[in-house]
């Protein structure tokens, strides 16, 4: 049995988004630091809040998960999207005019985000590892395939794996035949061709592999739509995957590393990413519990202009400011260091959430 098909919005996607940028935003206002610090002596704790760090090399955190999600959720969102634009009689030229400027715009703020780097716009300094930058070329991408059959898009996403697989296992220039070494392999060489950059631990070229993310998400929003899409599916998928990239982990056929994106963490983690957007799912869309999503929505509702805000002025002005301002105040009340670290972290993030809920009040939304 199918489940209902969703009406005007998926719900579950809204709230995603929302928990996502919440997520980041902590992080951007260095709560997870300040906490780690102040719980340092509890193994339990550290251990805890480690999952909101990344693994480093190899391996899988919560904290890992964060980029996949969001391209997969940009995915589900095409879909609706240009689903929508095909309705209304948009033509394809003026579909692909729409996605080519997105796609510049949000590789320009990919590179710009980093402007506070004396450096940001020398060719051997250049950033294009961030999570914007990549988001351009996997949308373009997803959107050149839009029109396949959801067979054809399964087998897009195998074949750009094992293209990924062949160019790390196989690539055999010296200095760069390191297969999923760090520093010596197949992303490094790109890297050093087209930049000039060498010692990347991410790679410009992870665009190639994370455009199964946004495919996927793709295919989900296309079944959500056409209503073939039900519980048990979404969780056996997720199921599947998840043991799939463990399994190629677990016998050491291809590590888990999210640096440069390896088949077993680019399946493994888009297997968590379908278990919670089903989960999501089921509770939101399905139970119709819609209690206090306000609370994430109007974060996820403009959620690139909030990632850019608190990227580039929360994290080179405002965190600073906030706590120019607060620290005589804490510290006139005998609040511990560590707790006033903790404390300022919050009241940054809750300036941040009510620019959010200001701009959701004022219908003020920011798109690409």
């Amino acid at each position: 049995m199918m489940d209902p098909k969703p009406t005007n919005r998926l719900l579950s996607l809204d709230f995603m988004r929302g928990l996502i940028m919440f997520l980041l935003a902590l992080e951007a206002c260095g709560l997870y630091e300040h906490l780690r610090a102040a719980g340092s002596e509890s193994p339990l704790f550290s251990s805890f809040i480690g999952q909101f760090f990344h693994a480093g090399w190899h391996g899988i955190h919560f904290w890992d998960n964060i980029q996949p999600a969001f391209m997969f959720m940009a995915g589900v969102a095409m879909a609706y999207s240009l689903t929508k634009q095909i309705q209304l009689g948009v033509s394809w030229n003026d579909r692909f005019i729409k996605i080519l400027k997105r796609s510049a715009l949000l590789l320009f703020w990919g590179i710009f985000k980093r402007i506070s780097d004396p450096n940001w716009f020398a060719l051997d300094a250049l950033d294009v590892t961030d999570i914007l930058t990549q988001l351009a070329f996997t949308s373009l991408i997803a959107f050149l395939l839009f029109n396949w059959r959801i067979r054809y898009l399964v087998i897009a996403c195998a074949g750009l794996l094992i293209l990924t697989e062949v160019c790390y296992r196989f690539w055999d220039v010296a200095g760069f035949n390191g297969g999923f070494a760090p520093q010596q392999n197949f992303g490094n060489w790109i890297d050093w061709v087209l930049f000039s950059q060498k010692g990347n631990t991410y790679v410009f070229i992870n665009w190639l592999p994370t455009a199964v993310h946004t495919i996927a998400g793709v295919i989900v929003g296309k079944l959500f739509l056409s209503g073939r899409i039900s519980m048990r599916v979404m969780l056996g998928t997720a199921l599947v995957c998840l043991l799939s990239g463990y399994a190629l982990d677990f016998f050491a056929i291809t590590p888990i590393i999210k640096p440069i994106a390896t088949n077993s963490f680019m399946v493994a983690s888009l297997g968590y990413c379908l278990l919670i957007l089903a989960l999501f799912y089921w509770w939101i869309d399905l139970g119709e519990h819609k209690k206090g999503l306000l609370f994430f929505q109007v974060i996820g509702m403009n959620s690139i202009f909030i990632y850019l805000f608190f990227d580039i002025v929360g994290k080179k002005w405002l965190n600073g400011y906030v706590a120019m301002v607060l620290d005589p105040v804490f510290s006139s009340v005998g609040i511990q260091e560590s707790f006033m670290l903790i404390l300022t972290s919050i009241v940054i993030f809750a300036l941040e959430w009510y620019l959010c809920y200001f701009l959701y009040k004022k219908r003020i939304f920011f798109k690409l």
